[in-house]
Formats: structure tokens, sequence, C-alpha cells
């Protein structure tokens, strides 16, 4: 079975002022009070960009791309609240939010499941998390890792796959990525499932919920906001829990919260992915951090055998940020990015090559 494990997509603020129907553009950070200040400063470096677009826009060429590969799952993060509600969530410097008009722009890419813990499902408070569930419920789309209570919240996403099997997507995030304690879910409170550290108790509880919910012969996902935004390194802890995680039956560790790519492992035969980076977002124009090139972009493929969860091949295809749309990345940005995760991949004793296609492969030693 082949999967889609999409790294951040974060279609609020900026990208949300382009589409159909944008929400009320008021930003509260230190320098930026409006959110079509990020439209300008993307097009102030790549050229114009039309308003509104289509829905498809943000995906541009990324989509053919998808459906050209064919996963069976496709796992996204989305990282924003889906609200048109106004009242911002006290002591943080960024808010993401996107109209719920607007969700057809992450439809377009046809999630099976969006996963929600991670630091800005919750930009706009309860309400805006309550407004976020009813949205992507109405829409079809399977949302994991946030509800109205610590039962749905740590409540994973069953995908049927073809010949009867499934896959198991669990959502679930850490402080280290900026969420909030207040933030997690309880029995009588709404919010995402929050795993307090990286500690080898909390990675076997959640491990034990895993299995309470696991089937013979079920692919298991846990998706995992964890991590700061920049640099290549991966703590020793953040190692240790995702081997403990794989040895105690998880077949894919899907890490997000980067803004750019992190290191890949095959551990014991199962796909950990330390950082997938953003895939959607309003970062274009921005200066500082230049040095990562966070305009690239990989789209992951993970083919895994259904019967064991091992992976039998991983690719990556590469794409750049252009007018706040995907498009193939030049051949030269493409080589920097496959060498640049190479060598951040090596203590992993990763190999990252060169397929036929120009896609970039990992396969098992």
């Amino acid at each position: 079975m082949r999967l889609f494990l999409c790294g951040d997509v974060m279609p609020g603020r900026g990208v949300d002022q382009i589409l159909p129907h944008p929400t009320d553009p008021a930003l509260r950070e230190i320098a930026v009070d409006d959110a079509r200040i990020y439209v300008g400063l993307a097009e102030a470096r790549n050229g114009p960009i039309p308003r509104p677009v289509d829905f498809g826009w943000p995906w541009g060429e990324a989509a053919g791309v998808v459906d050209r590969m064919a996963p069976d799952v496709r796992v996204v993060n989305l990282e924003s609240s889906v609200t048109d509600d106004g009242v911002f969530a006290p002591g943080k410097a960024v808010h993401y939010r996107m109209s719920p008009a607007n969700l057809p722009c992450l439809a377009a890419i046809r999630p099976d499941a969006c996963a929600l813990a991670n630091n800005h499902v919750l930009d706009f408070g309860v309400a805006g998390l309550t407004d976020t569930l009813d949205a992507l419920a109405a829409a079809g789309l399977a949302g994991v890792g946030a509800g109205r209570d610590a039962g749905e919240a740590c409540r994973p996403v069953a995908v049927a796959v073809p010949g009867g099997g499934r896959v198991l997507v669990f959502s679930c995030g850490m402080p280290s990525s900026g969420i909030p304690a207040s933030w997690a879910a309880t029995a009588d409170r709404p919010g995402v499932h929050l795993v307090p550290d990286t500690s080898e108790a909390s990675a076997d509880d959640l491990a034990r919920r895993v299995g309470a919910t696991r089937r013979p012969g079920d692919v298991v996902v846990v998706s995992l906001h964890w991590g700061s935004n920049w640099g290549y390194e991966v703590p020793a802890d953040h190692v240790a829990f995702a081997h403990r995680l794989v040895d105690a039956g998880v077949d894919v560790v899907h890490g997000h919260s980067s803004h750019h790519p992190r290191p890949i492992e095959v551990y014991r035969g199962r796909l950990v992915l330390y950082g997938c980076g953003d895939t959607i977002d309003d970062y274009e124009g921005i200066d500082g951090y230049r040095e990562y090139r966070d305009d690239l972009r990989l789209l992951y493929f993970a083919t895994l055998y259904p019967d064991t969860g091992a992976l039998a091949e991983l690719r990556m295809v590469p794409m750049r940020a252009w007018r706040m749309r995907l498009v193939p990345a030049p051949p030269e940005d493409a080589a920097w990015l496959r060498r640049t995760v190479q060598e951040a991949s090596r203590e992993f004793g990763t190999r990252i090559g060169v397929d036929h296609d120009g896609t970039y492969t990992v396969r098992p030693a």
C-alpha cells in the first residue's frame, strides 16, 4: 500500500486571503496587523498573484503529482483553525485561521486524515476548535488529534484500504512544538491529544493507546507534531522516543513542525520522518532563515508491505512555492535539497537515491 505523508498545511492567514472567501484579515502580531501583508511580500519576491484564486491554486502542480502517485491513504497536518471567530487566543504571537467557506482548498487534495494536534488549531480558542471540527465534519473530512474531550482527541482515524486492511492514523503533539499545556484535552475540556514529553513512560502510554485499538493486520501511523521550527539536528530523546514507538508496533512515525525537511530514518524496517517541513504556507516573502530554503518542499510517498507495515520504498518529489502555489523545484534547487537532507540523514545510515523519473528514493538497506 502507498501512503501520502504531507507536511504542514497552513491555509490560514495569507493563503486564506487569496482564496474566494477570505475571513477577517486582522492579525495581532508584533510587526504585522493584516494578513494581506504576507500576500504582498510574496508578490514582491516572485510576482503578482491573481485574486481570488481557485481553491486548488495553493496545491498547484502538487495535486497532479499526488494523483499520479495514486496513494491509498492521504495524511496531512492541518495547522490552522477553520473559523470566522474573531477572539484571538491570549499569549500567542501568531494566529492562523481560514474561513470555513475556503475549506474546499483542503478538500482539493482529498485527505483521508487531517492531523489536528498542533500549535495552531486552538488559535481562536475552544470556539474556534469547535468550528474547525464542525467544518471538517460537514465537508466529509476526518479530523484526528483534537476533540471535544480527551476520548475524541485521542481516537484514531481508521482508513480502509484495498484488500480489507486498515491504516490507523493517530495524531498527537508535544509542548516542544509550541503547544500550550492548557490545550490538552481532558475528560471535560476540549483540546488536543498532547503527549507531555519524550520520556519512556509517555512513549509507553501512547503505545498502549495504539495497542488498545489495533487489530491484526492494521498498519499504524503516528502523526507527531514536535520539535523546533528550524535546524537539522534531531535531539537524542526524539530518536529514542521514535524508536520506542516502533519497538512497540508503530509502523510509521510521521513527524512535523519544522518549516523545512529534517532527517529520515529507516529503523527496524519502519519509516521515521523526523520533520516533513511545510507544504502549504504564506512564508514565501518572509526574510530570515533563508539558508534553510523553506520555499523548497518535499512530497512524501511511502510504500509499505501491507502484511507487515515494513517500508518497501519512500519516494519524494521536490516542489517549490512560487506565487503561493506549488510548482516543480528547478533542477539545481532540487539537487541542493537532496544533498541537504542526505547530509542531515547520514547519521541514521540513510541513503537518498535519484530514480529514473527524477523522484528521490529511500529503500531499506
